[in-house]
């Protein structure tokens, strides 16, 4: 028996002192997770949703020569690096590189200041693409003939049900060609799914707003970041709607095993509305737990009971900002009050209910604001 036991411990030796420590794969993530810039010119802390990255300044910031620094996933690198004085009165583009130099991302980055362009039509959007998926994304142009912002919509999450595809309109947010004059928002309440079963949220409501979507699986509410810096006095949120609901009205019903249990002779109904509030130490986003409660908010223009009225045809909307509190005229030209425009194909979607087929578009909306 010596022979062979003495066999196996020259394996267990040369195991260990040759190639049988295993190493780590290098890290193939491509992300960039923060960033800042320089001194004291930033309003509020920076947006980074999909490839894309907002840097908010105060206002009057010089933006020519500007030198982001940026944090990013171990290992990767960033080029141009980190530091770099470039122009922002451009959006710049850098390029991401994994630790394992074969995954690349490029992002574009905006320096903004307080503010955004006062009417939307619809007209533009770029897709987020995989190879399972493609769903919208809507910006807008500026009267630099750039883009302004884009807006977000809680497509990111529906894309990790599984239920999109390739046709951006399978998504709950999309394009449509039937707007007023050109194309349109659409905004569509889907099923989500086992996926969104396992996670007590079997329904997703088509919706858009002026903010950033960053997915929040222990709490899909705070997925929502409502607001970006404005630094005028809004007076009136107006516009063009269509709604048609879906045909039968769910609730959450958690017990059930497809967590939606049938509301016979509810009707769903659509949700726009408008919001202010100052931004503070505590309180740089509202979320879907405080959007429209937060002790921040300053003024609100929403619909009344019984006025969002299901139609065929386009139908107006004008809806008035009621001021809770006196806006601060200093904190308003410095930047620290923030704006968002929300719109929602159920307006029960916050708590996943609302008539899945649920359908709201709109078009030609104006933020009225005071001279």
């Amino acid at each position: 028996m010596k022979p062979i036991t003495h066999t196996f411990l020259i394996a267990a030796i040369a195991m260990v002192t040759t190639g049988c420590i295993r190493k780590e794969p290098l890290n193939a993530e491509c992300d960039i997770i923060a960033a800042t810039l320089p001194g004291d010119v930033m309003s509020q802390n920076a947006a980074i949703r999909n490839s894309e990255v907002t840097l908010f300044v105060k206002k009057g910031t010089d933006k020519s020569a500007l030198a982001p620094e940026f944090i990013l996933t171990e290992g990767a690198t960033i080029d141009p690096p980190s530091g770099t004085v470039r122009n922002f009165d451009v959006p710049q583009r850098y390029t991401v590189t994994a630790e394992d130099k074969i995954w690349q991302k490029t992002y574009t980055v905006w320096v903004n200041e307080p503010g955004i362009t006062l009417s939307y039509d619809f007209e533009h959007v770029r897709q987020q693409q995989s190879s399972r998926y493609s769903y919208d994304i809507f910006y807008e142009i500026g009267p630099d003939g750039n883009e302004s912002f884009s807006w977000a919509s809680g497509n990111a999450g529906y894309a990790m049900t599984g239920q999109g595809s390739s046709d951006p309109a399978s998504f709950p947010t999309y394009q449509s060609d039937n707007g007023i004059d050109g194309k349109c928002a659409a905004m569509t309440t889907r099923i989500t799914g086992l996926f969104g079963n396992l996670r007590n949220s079997p329904l997703a409501a088509g919706s858009l707003f002026i903010g950033e979507f960053k997915v929040n699986l222990s709490n899909t509410l705070l997925s929502t970041r409502f607001g970006r810096p404005f630094d005028r006095k809004p007076l009136r949120l107006s516009g063009y709607y269509r709604y048609t609901p879906g045909e039968m009205y769910y609730k959450l019903n958690e017990s059930l095993s497809n967590k939606l249990e049938a509301v016979p002779g509810k009707i769903d109904e659509f949700n726009i509305y408008g919001v202010m509030f100052e931004r503070t130490a505590d309180v740089e986003y509202l979320n879907g737990t405080n959007v429209q409660t937060s002790p921040n908010v300053v003024a609100l223009a929403r619909f009344n009971d019984g006025e969002r009225i299901p139609t065929e045809t386009w139908r107006t909307f004008s809806l008035p900002f009621v001021y809770l509190k006196e806006i601060d005229m200093e904190k308003l030209e410095n930047g620290q009050y923030s704006i968002s425009i929300v719109m929602s194909s159920s307006i029960d979607g916050d708590l996943f209910s609302g008539a899945p087929g649920s359908t709201l578009m709109v078009d030609q909306v104006v933020l009225t604001c005071e001279e």
